[in-house]
């Protein structure tokens, strides 16, 4: 059999599963750690419940993701997990959704682990979503999922600072409402609403236009060049305001030159 027969005859079977998204249909990515709580609890035993050196490995990782060859507008990373944001009219890889998982996945574990020096994995997975709204309520859930994460990290590693075991303070948090939450931080004189933003809200990153001074070497002047660069935003809105913001974002990049 001749290699090109062969060849036919093969990517039968390798590309019997491929599926692309339909076009003007937004594609979000949410990319997780797998294993990380024992990554960065036992192996590398980051601070609990928050820790700036791996938020802004975290961070890093966002950008990398932003510009190794895709039209991400958006980036959102809480904990150990990524949201991201495709241009609408994306067309990379023909939006096959295999490339978009495999290669988010393996350009995320690259980064992350050469940042960190020691393996870090991450999975993928894509929503397709037919409207704008959908988009919104998308980083609406994944930014009050931060909020909530962050009420309970904080409960669970204060009583385990009191000397709970891992059970005894799952349990003592497990059913309580919001508010018996806050009072229990409370009465460890920790006022819940006083903690970093971007702890409670997550990391929002994208782009904006700067000025920036520069030099032609022609003419051997200074000049003001016009630069697209990635912004971390540490002070994201919530609830209402956090649609409105998302909206903006996807407003801001169906205008000409985005």
């Amino acid at each position: 059999m001749k290699f090109d027969e062969l060849d036919d005859k093969m990517r039968v079977y390798e590309n019997s599963q491929d599926r692309c998204v339909l076009p003007n249909m937004y594609i979000v990515a949410r990319i997780d750690g797998r294993s990380f709580t024992k990554l960065t609890k036992e192996v590398h035993k980051f601070k609990a419940p928050f820790d700036e050196k791996f938020r802004d490995l975290m961070v890093e990782t966002v950008k990398h993701l932003m510009n190794c060859g895709f039209n991400v507008i958006y980036g959102f990373t809480e904990s150990d997990e990524i949201s991201l944001l495709f241009h609408l009219k994306e067309t990379v890889f023909s939006r096959k959704t295999r490339k978009y998982i495999s290669i988010l996945a393996g350009e995320a574990s690259a980064k992350f682990s050469s940042l960190l020096g020691d393996a870090g994995a991450f999975d993928c997975r894509l929503s397709e979503l037919p409207n704008k709204q959908l988009v919104e309520d998308y980083f609406r859930w994944r930014n009050e999922d931060a909020h909530r994460n962050a009420l309970n990290a904080h409960c669970y590693w204060r009583l385990r600072k009191d000397n709970f075991s891992q059970s005894e303070a799952t349990s003592k948090i497990e059913g309580m409402s919001t508010a018996d939450k806050n009072e229990l931080l409370f009465q460890y004189g920790i006022n819940f609403n006083d903690l970093p933003n971007w702890q409670k809200r997550g990391i929002g990153i994208y782009w904006i236009d700067s000025k920036k001074e520069s030099f032609n070497p022609k003419t051997k002047e200074k000049v003001i060049v016009n630069r697209r660069e990635l912004f971390t935003d540490f002070e994201l809105p919530m609830r209402d305001d956090y649609n409105q913001f998302i909206k903006e974002i996807i407003e801001r990049s169906e205008k000409p030159n985005h």
